[in-house]
């Protein structure tokens, strides 16, 4: 019984901090870095204060220029170098480093991609502790000439 009335209080406890995180809009900073295009609508990353570290949110990451430019027309491995590229320059404006990247959701269009992915991936992640990984492979994506689209998160130690 007291396992019960432990997880109970603890669960309260995680959803007030959550609710007073999103009610407490200092703690959450939204950010369109200049050196990646500016979406329409949305932010490309949100920055949440954490206290010792900050947690940065990536919208998801295409193959598109600072201009709006498609990179890589038909071309698996030029669009996927541009998302990373994209994702640096997000990660290092928020004060980190790819190191950091705690996480990485893949958007594809065809797995037969996965090796020239993983080549990709390997020039900017620590290989020897790459972050958690999802693959979903679907059927189509906002644009018919995107190939792929790349989600990140990073916890960025405060300081460095």
């Amino acid at each position: 019984m007291r396992k019960k009335s432990f997880l109970s209080v603890m669960s309260l406890l995680l959803v007030t901090s959550l609710v007073h995180a999103q009610s407490d809009r200092s703690a959450v900073h939204f950010m369109n870095p200049p050196e990646v295009v500016k979406p329409n609508g949305y932010s490309q990353a949100a920055v949440i204060d954490l206290g010792a570290s900050k947690m940065v949110v990536l919208s998801g990451q295409v193959p598109l220029n600072v201009k709006g430019e498609l990179v890589g027309k038909d071309n698996f491995e030029q669009q996927a170098e541009q998302v990373f590229v994209n994702i640096q320059k997000t990660i290092t404006t928020a004060g980190g480093k790819m190191s950091d990247i705690v996480k990485l959701s893949y958007f594809i269009l065809d797995t037969k991609h996965l090796k020239t992915l993983r080549a990709v991936r390997d020039k900017y992640i620590d290989v020897q502790h790459p972050p958690a990984s999802t693959l979903v492979q679907v059927s189509g994506l906002f644009r018919e000439d995107v190939l792929l689209e790349v989600e990140a998160t990073a916890v960025i130690p405060v300081g460095k």
